[in-house]
């Protein structure tokens, strides 16, 4: 039995409008406007950012608040609404110093001092961060290096620890004790460990003489993410039980004591921050905040206590003080990525319209396709049709 060449054929779009057009222009219009919207809240906020990853090396000595020279202008960067403002940034390094870390413990370290000139009002909020450069958290076995239970607070042991993702820091042999490190893991042992105090105002207004102002920020409220907070717990397990891991041994360098106990991971938001890895090797993390206070324009000093290594990696470290918008803090990227797509699809869409104003394409007649046509038998056999296949002969 014969099928008719009707029932097979395909779907006739013959009469349906062309709707590619009109896409490209709609997505155009949509999509400009709100690039230019991202792109001026970008604009709005305020930030500088100093690089001051060759501070000890490059930078003066510091003596008694005297001593400061100019930052390279490649280390600063600076947006403010305020045009050919002079930012002016100096620093200074002091050498051997005894660094308070922890109770009763002290560190010989190096001391960087920055100054700057903020020439506007900045917020609130006015947040701190400080920024890493080829840092690559997103490592599989780097992200992975933590062990999920011994954070919550549970108790493991060294053979718990071993058996986890961890490895290879899990614990070590101590007195023949096999004990292990808390926290345990890569992360957690390669914690950035610089620490700032809260920008000091050299020259507020009715000051007299030498008089300063802090500008207080809170470095250990609502700088993580809440349901990161829900994530940790203090250990249950003794003082004897546990070890810190080996970057930390300067800050507890006789084990964890009851007088330097280890730390509140429940409470100890800076390191909750930490190991929340970033997927980028050039990433800012929150360090402190103000919410409530602006920051008064004048010229600050922040004071850096330098411990975190990055030339052996040959990364970059510096600080970013800055405001937000409605949308977020400072991503020009965003709004130049909507433009641009916007741009491009006004531009085909202009293209194509104007190739099918000048040089339509001409219509077929679909009458002559294959699937219109019944083939018809003739003398002589088998008669070839349009799609090039033989008709079968009947049974």
């Amino acid at each position: 039995m014969r099928t008719s060449a009707t029932a097979t054929r395909p779907f006739d779009n013959s009469d349906s409008k062309p709707g590619i057009l009109p896409l490209f222009f709609a997505i155009g219009v949509i999509f400009a406007p709100i690039g230019g919207l991202l792109l001026y809240a970008s604009t709005q906020v305020q930030e500088i950012r100093l690089d001051y990853t060759h501070c000890t090396a490059d930078a003066p000595a510091y003596n008694n608040g005297r001593g400061f020279g100019s930052m390279p202008s490649s280390d600063i960067e600076t947006q403010f609404k305020t045009s050919n403002t002079s930012i002016d940034a100096q620093w200074a390094v002091q050498s051997d110093v005894d660094i308070p870390v922890n109770p009763g413990v002290k560190v010989s370290g190096q001391r960087c001092y920055l100054r700057f000139n903020i020439p506007e009002s900045m917020g609130p909020p006015v947040l701190f961060y400080y920024q890493l450069t080829n840092f690559y958290q997103n490592h599989r076995r780097y992200a992975d290096s933590f062990d999920v239970n011994q954070l919550k607070g549970d108790n493991r042991s060294y053979g718990d620890i071993h058996g986890s993702k961890c490895t290879p820091l899990y614990g070590e042999t101590i007195d023949g004790v096999k004990k292990p490190y808390y926290p345990c893991g890569l992360i957690a042992n390669s914690m950035f460990n610089d620490s700032y105090t809260s920008p000091e105002l050299l020259n507020p207004p009715g000051g007299r003489g030498n008089e300063t102002r802090t500008y207080l920020m809170a470095n250990n409220t609502n700088i993580a993410w809440s349901s990161d907070r829900d994530l940790y717990n203090p250990t249950t397990q003794s003082l004897s039980e546990i070890i810190p891991p080996p970057n930390w041994r300067e800050r507890y360098p006789d084990g964890y004591t009851k007088t330097n106990p280890p730390p509140n991971l429940k409470e100890w938001q800076a390191f909750q921050v930490w190991m929340r890895t970033a997927g980028l090797p050039t990433f800012s993390k929150l360090y402190q905040r103000n919410d409530t206070v602006a920051m008064a324009e004048g010229r600050y000093q922040i004071i850096v206590d330098d411990f975190f290594p990055t030339t052996e990696y040959r990364g970059k470290k510096s600080i970013i003080i800055t405001t937000r918008t409605v949308v977020g803090g400072r991503n020009n990227f965003l709004g130049i990525a909507y433009i641009v797509v916007a741009g491009l699809c006004i531009v085909l869409g202009v293209i194509f319209l104007a190739s099918h104003l000048i040089k339509p394409r001409k219509l077929g007649d679909h009458t002559y396709l294959s699937w219109n046509n019944v083939p018809t038998s003739k003398p002589g056999g088998n008669t070839a049709v349009a799609s090039g296949r033989e008709i079968r002969p009947d049974a």
